[in-house]
């Protein structure tokens, strides 16, 4: 039956189901063929849900789009642009500096890229830059997006498995900044060598802290979230809703930019999101539920095992797995199939979890600006009205530097466990 299970979802994939449905449909047509009750499969589906900390996922989502609406994210903009306006492409390194501070608050790339490349990227073509560079680095520095804490994709993998959501969110925060430098080194040479435009003179310290003060509300809206949980004042579940009220108050009050109908707008992109989000963990939980009860993960363990025991060889052969499936499916997805099947096999190396659970979610993420299922590729893409071949080809210096990262990050322990140990001391 456990055959039977793969070919089923892989014809639900090959036919255009989505995931979810996918998941869902398989696992029922398992259920049946085993001859097993229904009533099991609804009980596996909604014990899937029952998690507190998943009620932040929603939470993160509308506070990110309140973000947006509320005009938090042209502030962004702005001040990051008056630090780094007079250097050459210093509207590329705006678009990096932009992503780092807006990944506190959203916790999605794919936000990232709707809400700063709306933005930025007309704003980067009409000074000059190319466009398909606009959207290359677009693309590519949202995905600091779930890795800065908080994460959407790291509250999934670490929910399912136990893990704590709030040592993964400290695990991030290293290679989170890492991947930003690595970006604005690569935006910068590109510039220079291209002569890109740069501001006509460099802000003043008045201008920088006026543009400072008014992006003060949203920076203190990444502060709240990031001190709150990494200092245990508040659980990451706390944290998003005290982001959501916080980002009405600012909104309407402050900015003043928040109407009520796109705060209802916001509401309903929020609904629709999250409801996708909880049906596809719903269906993964029956998914995972099924390949457990058939000892799938102990068999993949057992034949990974057989082939090597070397620590270092396991996390690059897991790696270049978890690179080729971020290339065709979903980052959530992947990370609700394959997660907690890879994990049983890397802590029997001596992996830390919540090491490979930043590893994970780093492989899987860039995924998303990389062909042929690359959501933050095409979003980018469109927004510049531009050849996706192009923006590809602009996307290799970046995916060079980030897989760099990635590299760090798997055999270098001590960035993320290691700040982990430090502020669990």
């Amino acid at each position: 039956m456990v055959a039977v299970l793969f070919i089923t979802f892989l014809i639900c994939l090959a036919i255009g189901v989505p995931v979810a449905f996918s998941l869902g449909i398989s696992s029922l047509v398992y259920f049946i063929g085993a001859g097993m009750p229904l009533t099991t499969m609804s009980q596996r589906f909604f014990a899937g849900l029952d998690s507190f900390t998943l009620l932040c996922i929603p939470g993160f989502v509308l506070a990110g789009s309140l973000m947006n609406q509320g005009g938090i994210t042209e502030r962004l903009i702005g001040f990051c642009n008056k630090i780094v306006g007079h250097i050459t492409g210093g509207l590329a390194l705006a678009n990096v500096g932009a992503s780092m501070l807006f990944a506190g608050i959203s916790g999605t790339a794919l936000a990232d890229t709707v809400s700063i490349g709306g933005v930025l990227i007309p704003a980067m073509k009409k000074q000059g830059y190319d466009s398909e560079f606009s959207c290359a680095v677009t693309a590519a520095s949202s995905c600091v997006g779930p890795i800065i804490p908080p994460s959407v994709p790291m509250i999934i993998a670490a929910t399912m498995t136990g893990l704590s959501v709030s040592k993964m969110f400290i695990a991030g925060i290293i290679p989170g900044i890492l991947l930003g430098v690595v970006m604005l080194i690569v935006a910068y040479i590109i510039s220079k060598k291209r002569n890109y435009p740069k501001a006509e003179r460099r802000a003043t310290l008045k201008e920088i802290i006026k543009s400072g003060k008014e992006s003060f509300f949203a920076i203190v809206m990444t502060l709240i979230i990031l001190v709150g949980i990494l200092g245990g004042i508040v659980t990451p579940t706390e944290a998003s809703i005290i982001a959501v009220l916080y980002g009405v108050l600012v909104g309407f009050f402050v900015y003043k930019e928040l109407t009520m109908k796109r705060f209802l707008k916001c509401l309903q992109d929020t609904v629709v999101s999250s409801a996708a989000i909880m049906a596809l963990v719903g269906f993964a939980n029956i998914f995972a539920y099924i390949l457990t009860k058939e000892q799938i993960p102990q068999m993949v363990a057992e034949f990974m095992l057989s082939v090597t025991t070397n620590k270092y060889i396991i996390l690059l052969l897991v790696n270049l797995l978890l690179v080729f499936v971020g290339m065709f499916m979903e980052t959530i997805s992947a990370i609700l199939i394959l997660f907690p099947v890879l994990l049983r096999l890397v802590t029997a190396v001596g992996v830390d979890p919540i090491q490979f659970g930043v590893i994970c979610v780093l492989n899987l993420v860039l995924g998303l600006c990389t062909p042929p299922v690359g959501v933050c590729l095409f979003a980018a893409t469109n927004i510049g009205e531009t050849k996706l071949t192009k923006v590809t080809k602009e996307l290799v210096p970046f995916l060079i530097g980030n897989f760099a990262v990635l590299g760090l990050v798997t055999y270098v322990p001590a960035l993320t466990i290691g700040i982990v140990n430090l502020f669990s001391k």
